[in-house]
């Protein structure tokens, strides 16, 4: 039983929102993620999803986004991203999951959970320029305050045998930074893994692989040929 992560899929299978428009690269991107996913996942396995599920604007609209999601091997674990504008409370999510019997989904937000031998926490995080506005600010010390309260669920559930790994919609780095709120939060509670999304058509010699002792993972989908990437 094994672990695998990746972010962004964007699904819009009730929305006009062809994402080839945005390059070569997602042409086909829903049919290519089920085969790579399936080649690669295992019914008994568990995928964690870091925002950027659907383009759907509301929790109706994205039925069918989940019901393929549902029907790909494997449990998955969502969390939310910058485009989930179909994202409710945890409770209308379980209803709504419940209604729709989309029993290999879960949600992850302000918590965390056991997943085989490791524990998965984080939030969605925030990006801004080199200069974030105050309402930057205001958001970035917020999401920082939710990785904590995650981290913190995560401390309650390790025994001393499982890794806590973390995961986050964005980067918790711009180029040119050294450090940031939430990498704080994640080198205090010795974290040493972070997966993230957001980030669309950059190279590998563009990204910040560690920082403050914390490995870094990009895991957009497009970023890695919309192939699950294995965490444990």
């Amino acid at each position: 039983m094994a672990v695998y992560t990746l972010a962004d899929l964007h699904l819009s299978f009730s929305t006009n929102k062809p994402m080839d428009v945005f390059g070569s690269q997602w042409e086909n991107h829903a049919e290519r993620l089920k085969e790579y996913w399936n080649y690669m996942v295992l019914n008994e396995d568990t995928v964690v999803v870091p925002g950027d599920i659907s383009w759907a604007m509301s929790i109706d609209e994205a039925i069918e986004d989940f019901r393929f999601i549902n029907n790909l091997n494997g449990k998955k674990i969502i969390m939310k991203g910058n485009h989930d504008y179909w994202w409710q409370s945890m409770k209308k999510l379980k209803e709504f999951t419940e209604k729709y019997s989309f029993d290999s989904i879960s949600f992850l937000h302000n918590s965390a959970t056991v997943a085989e031998n490791i524990i998965v926490c984080g939030s969605r995080g925030w990006s801004c320029e080199s200069s974030p506005s105050e309402q930057d600010r205001k958001i970035i010390a917020r999401e920082a305050l939710r990785f904590e309260l995650s981290l913190k669920e995560a401390e309650k559930l390790n025994d001393g045998s499982r890794e806590i790994v973390a995961f986050s919609h964005y980067p918790v780095l711009l180029p040119g930074d050294e450090t940031s709120p939430i990498l704080e939060v994640l080198v205090r509670h010795n974290v040493k893994r972070l997966y993230y999304g957001h980030l669309h058509g950059v190279r590998e010699n563009q990204l910040i692989k560690r920082a403050g002792g914390v490995e870094l993972e990009l895991i957009s989908a497009d970023f890695r040929h919309f192939t699950p990437v294995r965490v444990n």
